[in-house]
């Protein structure tokens, strides 16, 4: 196959010759009885990878399934994705890791990388079978409680401790359980307006903080997911400035929305579908995120997608799951909070939406530079393109999207897993 006329990282046109599931030949006027493509003056990226994504099988497939989260991935521009610990049953043993990754081999429309729990049940009480599910087929390197804080901070040592004998990393939800009890989203004045349970700043960062220090204090590798606040900023550049060996991500909406959504939107006040956790932020704390992705503070982008049914979402605020999709908007949403305001290049964005998490993660066949030699793993970009976001068009079995009605800029042309289309103009093949 021959992609003609594409831009690399946003360079000057190309063409790219892929066989055999890798990149052979990149040059303009490439000739040769290939099939051919045209990319239409697209920007050709590394295909994304998510270090985040919640995709619900085993157990909710209402919500969920391996099969259309990956469809959605596809189409979102990711060839691979991390798939969270908290399916029922819990992803804390090798089987159910394993299950997990034969159905991403046999169903899947991009790679599918489990992520293990941490503590058995994501209870927190006692830790899971690490060894065992990093032994197992799906050779997990990462390993987390997402949806709950590893709050015991001896148990939190303990997995530190025992990921270095195979370079794995524990991914964090920082949120401190006691100071977050009955929390239904940021503590402020937006909080105090509505009678809301306010989620202070403060239930992130204290975690961040210990932490950063127990990582140190063990030499292991430490991920801190979906950062919030300008302090969790603070804290992650002076553990960084120390040397430690910490990462973090942010998410889409984290990037581009905040708190006073959910006392004024189209859907008026108290709309759940901006309910997540941890909970959208102040404007201050997003300048302070996105300063941080620039600089590298905070390392990636991650999706957080978390898919719920209907009934789950268009109920009361409090009785509401927490929770957004985000895998076909996230490029979409990262070229309006970074790349339109002058923050990243598309070069800055190859880094911390593929290279980066999928060096994160330890998986080695992605996150590479478009090069002769490479794995053909591609996202093709159109970013002059403007799109009103449609939910009813989504791959994902669920729809519960921040952005239904906005118009976003830019979008998917086409995406390649190893040399063959998962996308082509916009469609799953």
């Amino acid at each position: 196959m021959i992609i003609r006329n594409v831009r690399i990282l946003g360079g000057e046109p190309a063409d790219i010759r892929v066989q055999d599931g890798l990149v052979t030949e990149i040059g303009p006027g490439l000739l040769g009885d290939d099939e051919l493509v045209d990319g239409g003056g697209a920007i050709a990226l590394p295909g994304l990878v998510d270090l985040h994504t919640h995709l619900r099988e085993p157990g909710r497939e209402d919500a969920e399934t391996v099969q259309t989260g990956t469809q959605s991935a596809a189409r979102g521009g990711y060839t691979a994705v991390h798939a969270m610990a908290n399916t029922s049953p819990v992803a804390d043993t090798a089987g159910v890791v394993e299950q997990v990754w034969r159905l991403g081999r046999e169903f899947a429309h991009c790679d599918v990388q489990p992520v293990g729990a941490v503590t058995v049940g994501l209870e927190g009480r006692q830790l899971a079978e690490l060894g065992a599910m990093a032994d197992s087929a799906a050779r997990v390197r990462v390993f987390s409680d997402d949806g709950k804080c590893v709050s015991d901070a001896v148990l939190m040592r303990r997995a530190l401790e025992y990921v270095k004998a195979f370079d794995g990393v524990i991914a964090q939800h920082a949120q401190e359980p006691r100071l977050t009890e009955g929390a239904q989203m940021n503590e402020g004045d937006v909080s105090g307006r509505l009678g809301l349970t306010g989620w202070p700043a403060v239930a992130e960062e204290a975690i961040i903080a210990r932490d950063c220090l127990l990582a140190a204090h063990v030499g292991s590798r430490l991920h801190v997911c979906h950062v919030s606040t300008a302090g969790s900023v603070e804290i992650l550049r002076w553990a960084k400035s120390k040397g430690w060996n910490v990462t973090a991500e942010v998410t889409p909406h984290h990037l581009l929305l905040t708190d006073d959504l959910v006392e004024d939107s189209p859907g008026g006040a108290y709309n759940p579908i901006y309910k997540v956790n941890p909970p959208l932020r102040t404007r201050s704390d997003v300048e302070a995120l996105r300063a941080a992705l620039a600089d590298g503070t905070i390392d990636i982008v991650a999706t957080d997608h978390a898919p719920h049914p209907v009934e789950d979402k268009e109920t009361e605020w409090s009785a509401a799951a927490m929770g957004m999709v985000g895998l076909e908007t996230a490029l979409s949403v990262v070229q309006e909070a970074m790349v339109e305001t002058g923050l990243l290049d598309w070069a800055g964005v190859a880094e911390r939406m593929s290279a980066a998490p999928a060096r994160i993660g330890r998986l080695s066949g992605h996150g590479r530079p478009i090069e002769a030699g490479a794995p053909a793993n591609l996202t093709l970009y159109d970013p002059s393109a403007r799109t009103e976001v449609d939910p009813s068009a989504f791959a994902s079995k669920s729809r519960n999207t921040p952005y239904a009605g906005m118009t976003l800029p830019g979008r998917v042309v086409a995406t390649f897993l190893r040399g063959k289309p998962t996308v082509l103009e916009g469609k799953l093949v």
